[in-house]
């Protein structure tokens, strides 16, 4: 039995009960008769029920929004955003979806060659919690309208969420079986996965998931996508715009409670600006309104689990034991994590080298752009970094130094439909969003036509 429970006031929320092993297959089996039938239907057709998806979204995104930040803490504000950019991916593959799916004409000595892109069948979703709506739909929305269909095996604290996810589609009208949730545990992942009938499979979660399900999936010979975290470096030069980076930086660290894989998790700034950035950005963590996430003004709420608070607790007292400064916060209560911020962090503290997945931050400083870009590529990591300057000639000859799949210059890291999303490293392998994304789980084909 599944439960969600809510973060905030420890009020259980939901039960589900778990799919046996004929139920699982007989939604596998009904996934497959599905896409025979769904990868015949017109563009058109596709187009037509994502955008009443999208129209589904927007007219109740009040209530996915209340579901999700009632099963994992995040902020209301915040959860009703992350629907609306769920409804935003929705729209943007049902206008553009045609246009990036066009035989690709090459030309060779025949007569026509040409690459035709075709939909695989069944994908498997393997999702976490941290954006329980988002994550599903970046997967799910250019999938659908390749042909393919998805089944879904959600983190079991946001099993309403998936729910959720399942009901927008069938309010849309989509054929049943286009997308279903999956009530299982983590041990039934690898049968999912060995099902002649399932093609492919995307993961975005920790290290430890993402080499099972890519080794069970490599043994089947089957496609895998991974995401897997981030530990995205902050790079503040001296002629930046301190007021406007300051802004960015906070909310680049401390949106969605700090759980996020591409947020900016160290801060490394320029000494000679290191004393006043430091200023202006512990007032502007302590504006962030604390509280219920339920309130509309809270801007930081609680943790999704009171495990997850105390890893982030052990990785910062292992910090200051190393000698790391407590700028503000430090404390925890129950879910509840203090915004901090620790200085004089060196590489080897927990706060700088293991990802931190929480309302805390760490700041270095460096004196050098040689040794900014060594700071920031000291990492395991490869998701993103963010730099801020004002110098045009410096930013474009160091963003080819930063070993990261995204460089953001003077704006955080995030994901946007319109743009490949994915990382280097044991961030993991694979895009998802843009034109890229939606051809990840094609087959490309090659036709040759002799004169």
């Amino acid at each position: 039995m599944k439960e969600s429970v809510n973060p905030y006031d420890g009020e259980k929320l939901f039960q589900f009960k778990e799919l046996n092993n004929s139920e699982l297959e007989e939604k596998i089996k009904a996934s497959h008769e599905c896409f025979l039938d769904w990868k015949k239907t017109s563009y058109e057709e596709r187009s037509k029920l994502m955008f009443k998806a999208a129209e589904e979204l927007r007219n109740n995104k009040r209530k996915y929004a209340e579901i999700i930040t009632k099963e994992m803490g995040k902020p209301i504000s915040q959860s009703i955003a992350e629907v609306e950019k769920c409804a935003w991916a929705c729209e943007y593959y049902a206008e553009n979806s045609e246009n990036q799916l066009q035989d690709e004409i090459i030309e060779t000595d025949a007569e026509t060659s040409y690459v035709k892109y075709q939909p695989l069948g069944v994908i498997l979703a393997v999702m976490p919690w941290n954006y329980p709506f988002w994550q599903v739909f970046r997967f799910v929305a250019p999938n659908l309208m390749a042909g393919n269909v998805g089944i879904l095996k959600h983190a079991s604290n946001v099993m309403k969420s998936a729910e959720m996810i399942q009901e927008v589609f069938e309010n849309a009208g989509f054929p049943k079986g286009c997308f279903q949730n999956l009530v299982l545990s983590s041990d039934k992942i690898k049968s999912v996965i060995e099902n002649d009938l399932v093609k492919a499979v995307t993961l975005t979660g920790s290290k430890p998931a993402g080499a099972s399900v890519a080794s069970i999936a490599g043994e089947n010979i089957k496609k895998s996508v991974l995401e897997l975290g981030g530990s995205n470096a902050l790079v503040v030069f001296e002629d930046a715009n301190l007021d406007e980076t300051v802004e960015t930086c906070a909310m680049a660290r401390f949106q969605n409670v700090g759980q996020s894989c591409i947020a900016g998790k160290r801060l490394l700034v320029h000494r000679s600006i290191a004393e006043e950035f430091t200023e202006k950005y512990v007032e502007k963590v302590k504006s962030f309104k604390v509280g219920d996430p339920m309130a509309e003004d809270t801007y930081i709420g609680v943790m999704a689990r009171e495990d997850l608070a105390e890893d982030l607790e052990k990785q910062v007292s292992g910090s200051i034991e190393m000698g790391a400064k407590v700028v503000l916060g430090g404390n925890r209560k129950g879910t509840f994590f203090e915004p901090t911020i620790l200085s004089e962090v060196t590489v080897d503290m927990p706060i700088f080298k293991e990802e931190t997945f929480g309302p805390a931050i760490g700041i270095t400083i460096f004196d050098t752009d040689e040794e900014a870009v060594e700071l920031s590529n000291n990492s395991v990591f490869g998701l993103g970094v963010s730099i801020f300057s004002s110098n045009k000639d410096r930013v474009e000859k160091l963003i080819p130094q930063f070993d990261e799949g995204a460089v953001f210059v003077n704006e955080l890291v995030k994901s946007d439909p319109r743009l490949p999303f994915g990382g280097v490293g044991i961030s993991g392998y694979g895009r998802e969003l843009s034109s890229h994304g939606i051809k990840e789980f094609l087959n490309k084909k090659t036709v040759y036509i002799k004169k």
